[in-house]
């Protein structure tokens, strides 16, 4: 083919086609799309908190507004006019504002946010602007239009909306290549932080969720990318067996809740018998238990493995000028408090305006009747001519109007009929021109203190609207739960010792106890060896093992006792160690390290128990004393990278267990923290006491129960507990409550009769209530008693409670307090007592515990292993009086 010369294409009289790249006109096109997603679907705008969807139902529904209920459909369809999109989209976003409670008046089914339930179709349920909504959204007057996307109509560009509306519904969505998520805030705390802020105060605001449930905001970050709201539903205990949950988190409903409550179940992490779901207009799910599974725990496996609870991550974004603006929500709200300022300052301005012209055209009729000018255009034939004239008659009367007459105030002034000019009333027009200087007079003073009229402002919205939006969601630190403590031990683990194998799988060989699936185990072995690792099917550690158990980590009250030979042929030393940390899957090595290392006697005690065992020597060369006592609270604990101290040199035959030991720990002090209403070893909150082993707490209830229970950290507690503290058994307790049935005041004194039973302490009578307790041993209290009509108040009377009544039975109605009526009984300070004292720490064996030492310390914990030393050195503990340990 050949080519055709470039003079002829140059001088061809068809135009040129200019060559596109596909890429360009992709980058282009995404690029639109992106930002129309963006600013036209997605974010919300900062100057009044909606998206356009948003914006322009509420527009449709002013438009349709005569203060009667429109049919959601209809609404629908009104707002079609204005927003480009298909009617499902419109309707879903219009039942998101319905059901936040704040700008729409609902009728019929509009769904259920705690149950997830969705509304109704459209055409079946009705919907107004509420109060609210007409007060702080519309103004016409002060509102920017635009015209409509297909040119028909007006619409907003943005509604003058006077309140942080944003906040106070939250918002969510997902854009092209950004997100945004802001939490709903609490009505009244916005409206009292616009207040301080305009008083130019710091102020605080955190989210408060209309599912309620409890907040743990300390990392909320003001809102902003990287923050996070944890919330938990409110779980309490309605008896032994059964749990309730009566709030739920933000983001989930009872239907998800109960779904991966079941699913935690199949799961094995958590175990329950059945679930209810009461829940009508306020959540109610009843967990059920089997027997013997602690609801306290529960409670915790509840919020480690099911939706009770979550993280929800917020994000601040809006459009501003068109623009994304990552912003935080004390800024937004600054934002809305000074937009409002200036939309109010806008409508006073308006308002003086009208003001003025209303007081100018009636002086100006005023003048206009009173000084008869309308009289001189009786001769006037001409338009003009009457203009000029009635002009020239006002001049005299207007010196004192604030702005200049013109041709549009005259035209006015000639529309006047007759009768109004025949029945004019000089006195009225005055007092109505008087009043429009005092509303002058008024807004110009608003303008002049625009933040008190501010202020002012927004108390009046929070006194009209505020009764009953109060805050829902309790805001609480959380403790973080570990879920292996919570976890329901759903599998069991079995060891074969001889050939060095532990799993879930060796169903044939030994059982060791029940575990879960994310427990760790430790392991040790007869040659020393020591190794904690995941729990698995199958998993081989190494031959001859002699201990296996579920591993605690940073748990010093596990102390294990060994006896070993250094070697082959070396010494035998004693140690005694807690495993508080270590490095998973890898091998320890518990002996000095030396070939042929092998263990005499090895024992884990969960309380650090101290038991004795015996020696025996082989009868080699002139030992003397073949056989004698060890006593291993004698030895101090130290880390097991520690070698331990000497027991012989010589050959042992082998070593028996004499006598079972006793904990060589101290008392373990226990604080109660009233910030999350859990126990602790951490030193947070008030000291409750120094706990034993089968030491227990007695709580106390404003509902008049009491129980004691064993001080596990995991234990749960209600918000009403009057008395919380070490129980003392023989510690009687007192009481003075109302009883309902007899309508007086009853003393008693009793003791706790059943461990770990809860009991009510007064009657049954939904009047019955505790007026005062007291534990102490002499308990002191005063009654306060009603004035009788016609009679002096009799004096305040002191009550020994001690001697007013014997102990009796906890189910003892009691004594009688008084015949006379009560206003009040109040509790004194009670007389001085000797308590019996308990057995001090010294007396009953104790040793310090020891932090778990580094790899790089072990020396220095060798050099320090020694408990007694007599003068001979070299000589070994064999009984002959010599109590030396290396």
């Amino acid at each position: 083919m050949s080519e055709e010369p470039i003079d002829n294409l140059e001088n061809r009289d068809e135009p040129q086609e200019s060559i596109t790249r596909v890429t360009g006109m992709f980058k282009d096109w995404f690029l639109d799309y992106a930002s129309y997603v963006i600013l036209e679907r997605a974010v919300p705008a900062i100057e009044d908190g909606f998206k356009p969807v948003q914006r322009r139902i509420m527009h449709s529904m002013k438009d349709l507004d005569d203060g009667r209920y429109n049919k959601v459909a209809n609404i629908v369809g009104h707002t079609m006019q204005y927003h480009p999109h298909g009617d499902a989209s419109i309707a879903d976003a219009m039942v998101q504002i319905g059901q936040k409670d704040l700008l729409i008046d609902t009728q019929g089914n509009w769904g259920n946010i705690l149950t997830g339930d969705s509304a109704a179709a459209s055409r079946y349920i009705e919907a107004r602007i509420s109060k609210f909504g007409l007060d702080v959204v519309y103004n016409p007057k002060i509102t920017q239009w635009q015209a409509s996307y297909d040119g028909r109509r007006k619409e907003p560009v943005y509604l003058p909306v006077m309140f942080p509306l944003l906040l106070a519904q939250g918002g969510e969505g997902i854009a092209v290549g950004l997100s945004t998520k802001i939490l709903p805030h609490n009505f009244i705390e916005l409206i009292d932080a616009s207040i301080k802020h305009l008083q130019g105060k710091r102020f605080t605001i955190f989210p408060d969720f209309p599912t309620a449930g409890i907040a743990d905001v300390s990392g909320y970050n003001d809102g902003l990318r990287g923050g996070k709201v944890r919330v938990r539903a409110k779980i309490s205990q309605l008896d032994k067996n059964t749990l309730v949950i009566t709030e739920i988190p933000f983001g989930t409903n009872t239907s998800s809740l109960i779904d991966s409550i079941l699913k935690a179940n199949d799961k094995g992490k958590i175990k329950i018998k059945k679930i209810e779901d009461n829940t009508a207009a306020d959540v109610e799910i009843l967990v059920h238990l089997p027997g013997g599974i602690s609801p306290e725990k529960t409670i915790d496996a509840l919020y480690a493995f099911t939706n009770c609870e979550s993280s929800i991550s917020p994000l601040g974004c809006v459009i501003e000028d068109n623009k994304p603006l990552f912003v935080g929500v004390t800024e937004m709200l600054r934002r809305s408090t000074e937009h409002t300022v200036e939309l109010l300052k806008s409508e006073l301005e308006i308002k003086l305006g009208e003001y003025e012209e209303q007081w100018h055209f009636a002086s100006l009729e005023r003048i206009f009747i009173e000084n008869r000018v309308y009289r001189d255009i009786e001769e006037e034939e001409t338009w003009e001519g009457v203009i000029d004239a009635i002009d020239r008659g006002l001049q005299p009367h207007i010196k004192h109007l604030k702005r200049a007459v013109t041709v549009d105030d005259i035209t006015r002034l000639t529309e006047i009929r007759i009768k109004r000019i025949s029945k004019f009333d000089i006195d009225k027009a005055q007092q109505k021109i008087d009043a429009l200087e005092d509303q002058i007079a008024e807004v110009k003073y608003h303008l002049a203190n625009l933040i008190e009229y501010a202020i002012a402002y927004f108390q009046r919205l929070k006194k009209e609207y505020g009764t009953g939006r109060e805050r829902k969601t309790e805001i609480r630190i959380f403790e973080d739960v570990d879920a292996a403590k919570v976890i329901i031990r759903n599998t069991k683990l079995y060891v074969n010792r001889a050939e060095g194998f532990i799993g879930t799988s060796l169903k044939r060989d030994e059982y060791v106890c029940d575990c879960s699936d994310i427990d760790d185990i430790i392991v040790f072995t007869n040659e020393g060896k020591m190794m904690v690792t995941k729990v698995d099917s199958k998993t081989f550690i190494g031959k001859d093992i002699i201990h296996v158990a579920v591993f605690k980590k940073k748990d010093k009250r596990t102390i294990y006792n060994m006896v070993y030979r250094d070697g082959t042929k070396g010494a035998t030393y004693v140690k005694r160690f807690a495993v508080t940390s270590m490095t998973r899957d890898r091998e320890y090595d518990l002996t000095n390290g030396a070939k042929g290392s092998k263990l005499w006697y090895f024992s884990a005690n969960p309380n650090g128990e101290a038991e004795v065992i015996t020696i025996f020597l082989r009868q080699v060369g002139s030992i003397k004393k073949l056989k004698w006592d060890l006593d291993f609270a004698e030895v101090l604990i130290k880390g097991r990278t520690s070698k331990g101290n000497r027991v012989t040199k010589h050959a042992i035959k082998k070593i028996e267990l004499k006598e079972k030991g006793v904990s060589t720990l101290k008392p373990r002090k226990i604080w109660f923290d009233d910030t999350v209403q859990r126990l602790n070893v951490d030193e947070r909150g008030e000291l409750i006491g120094e706990f034993r082993g089968e030491d227990r707490l007695l709580i106390i209830k404003q509902s008049g129960t009491v129980k004691t229970i064993l001080p596990e950290i995991t234990a749960h507690f209600d918000d009403d507990i009057i008395v919380l503290e070490k129980w003392v058994p023989k510690k009687p307790i007192s009481v003075v409550y109302y009883n309902g049935e007899r309508a007086l005041y009853y003393v008693k004194r009793f003791l706790i009769e059943n461990e770990g039973r809860e009991e009510s302490f007064i009657t049954e009578h939904p009047n019955s209530q505790v007026e005062i307790v007291s534990t102490d041993w002499k308990p002191m209290a005063e009654i306060e008693f009603k004035k009788e009509r016609g009679k002096e108040r009799k004096d305040n009377e002191k009550i020994n409670l001690e001697e007013f009544i014997a102990v009796k039975g906890l189910s003892a109605i009691g004594n009688q307090l008084t015949k006379e009526k009560v206003n009040q009984v109040n509790l004194l300070d009670s007389l001085p007592y000797d308590a019996p004292e308990d057995l001090p720490a010294e007396e009953i064996e104790v040793v310090d515990e020891t932090v778990e030492p580094t790899e790089g310390n072990a020396a220095s914990q060798d050099s320090t292993s020694e408990v007694k030393k007599t003068d001979d050195d070299d000589d070994d503990l064999n009984g002959e009086g010599q109590t030396t340990l290396f």
